[in-house]
């Protein structure tokens, strides 16, 4: 078959626009704009990556045909559902660089801006991808990226320390991803993921494929930052430049969630097995509920007993990621709605929390619990937000992060409607909720109700980040008044792609 590297350009244009951007970033940064100060060339480079990921917004926004590269083989498959996780990608992207702009941690502008459009890049590759080989080349793209993004304040040596953890956890998970597509392709002989489920259609479930599903689940599990592999998201968390730990926190949940229920759901859907109370049957199923409820119990409780919030946020992250779960355990591709609007509006309400805590950070040098007295009599605006940010985790009506945990806990029920198999982990998780109002009212506490330090005087907020938080704030309020402005969307896309 001959392949046209013309149509894989087209296909691959919102990529290429966003690499081109990255170099772009790179280029006017280190020959035009090197010797002008920093907060000049923090604006330069930030507004052209934002506006290269417009321009890749837009160029996808009338994409309603499904399309593969190389012509019906899946290694790049383009469809209405893909190219809206891709917007959702690249608006996380774009709030990313806004938070940006007034950093401090580095004076390699263009080279920060450029690795975060490179992680953009392979994440929206990533998404795209129906083929093994493309999604573990995509996957490595994107990690290679973050782990220097975790790495990149030189002058704080926990952020050195968590990008090696970062590292040493994420080329061990990689090597059993790897390890688990191996076996994979020697089951089925193939790597494309339609390919895969015809395959196994035909096959039971042999102990090599049930060693290739535990290391599909571990390699991912360390994507996603689940129970037992979630040991590196506290110190990445904390010890990250805020604005690279919100991008890991957020951008890369939506892409790794996605792939991750387009491998099961699409590739390995018939040897699922099943995860019913007192009624397991090997597959993945099972494996996936064990990690959900490991990481709801753990991620809760852990979270309590914190006293810096960015390790708040890193084991709530956890915790959330099994919510998440939930609606992959039902196993059903018209769940998918559901999930993406969990993870997407998830990822919004974390970009903005993560925004509050570097104004607080700016002002105190510190991301204590402490830190945080008082704030609602020095900056109500951020206060607000906070407000909205924190109860939108918790699931409190009617914002988005209530609605988000209702359409997942709706699907996992809607798994077994006669037997309510799933039921014992819909209860855990509700439980689990009521334990999370607890720590996230401990953050509201000290913002509204503990009176300031006596020489605390009022946070000076830049405009640029009041607004920024106040739109993601909005968002958050909007996708909870009208959910159907996401979810329906999602389902339109579902649709047209013949998922």
């Amino acid at each position: 078959m001959t392949v046209s590297y013309l149509e894989l350009l087209r296909l691959a244009a919102p990529e290429t626009v966003v690499v081109l951007t990255a170099l772009l970033a790179l280029s006017v940064d280190l020959l035009v704009m090197r010797d002008q100060p920093l907060r000049s060339r923090l604006l330069i480079g930030g507004l052209l990556s934002m506006l290269g990921c417009l321009v890749a917004i837009v160029w996808m926004s009338g994409t309603q045909t499904v399309e593969n590269f190389p012509d019906g083989a899946g290694m790049l498959v383009v469809t209405p559902l893909s190219q809206l996780v891709k917007q959702a990608v690249l608006v996380l992207t774009v709030f990313t660089v806004a938070l940006s702009l007034n950093a401090k941690f580095t004076e390699h502008v263009g080279e920060y801006f450029a690795l975060i459009l490179l992680a953009t890049a392979g994440m929206m590759f990533l998404v795209s991808a129906g083929d093994l080989l493309m999604i573990f080349v995509s996957l490595e793209l994107t990690s290679l990226s973050l782990y220097i993004l975790t790495a990149f304040n030189k002058r704080n040596a926990r952020s050195a320390e968590a990008a090696m953890k970062y590292f040493l956890f994420g080329g061990m998970a990689a090597a059993m991803l790897l390890f688990g597509f191996s076996l994979i392709y020697g089951i089925s002989g193939s790597t494309n993921l339609e390919q895969i489920t015809s395959v196994l259609r035909s096959k039971p479930l042999d102990p090599l494929l049930a060693l290739a599903l535990v290391m599909v689940v571990a390699g991912f599990g360390f994507k996603i930052a689940v129970v037992p592999f979630h040991l590196w998201a506290p110190d990445v968390y904390e010890g990250a430049p805020i604005p690279s730990a919100a991008f890991i926190a957020s951008a890369s949940k939506v892409a790794s969630f996605f792939i991750l229920a387009k491998i099961f759901m699409l590739g390995l859907a018939e040897a699922a097995g099943g995860a019913g109370f007192r009624q397991f049957v090997p597959g993945w199923l099972p494996l996936i509920a064990v990690v959900a409820a490991c990481s709801l119990v753990l991620g809760n409780l852990a979270a309590i007993v914190q006293s810096s919030v960015r390790r708040l946020l890193a084991y709530s992250a956890i915790a959330h990621a099994g919510y998440a779960l939930l609606a992959l355990l039902a196993n059903d591709r018209q769940t998918f709605p559901a999930l993406m609007f969990y993870v997407i509006t998830y990822a919004l309400t974390t970009v903005g929390a993560f925004g509050v805590v570097a104004v607080v950070e700016e002002t105190t040098g510190s991301d204590s619990m402490s830190s945080f007295a008082g704030l609602s009599r020095r900056a109500p605006v951020v206060s607000v937000c906070m407000m909205v940010f924190m109860l939108s985790l918790a699931g409190i009506p009617p914002l988005a992060g209530f609605f988000g945990k209702f359409y997942v806990f709706t699907a996992a029920l809607r798994a077994d409607p006669q037997h309510l198999g799933l039921l014992w982990l819909v209860v855990l998780a509700i439980g689990m909720s009521a334990v999370s109002l607890y720590y996230y009212l401990k953050v509201l506490k000290q913002i509204f109700v503990v009176d300031p330090p006596a020489e605390a005087s009022a946070v000076p907020v830049p405009v640029s980040s009041q607004v920024i938080l106040a739109l993601l704030a909005l968002a958050v309020i909007a996708f909870g008044l009208a959910p159907n402005l996401l979810l329906d969307r999602l389902q339109a896309a579902l649709t047209l792609s013949g998922f």
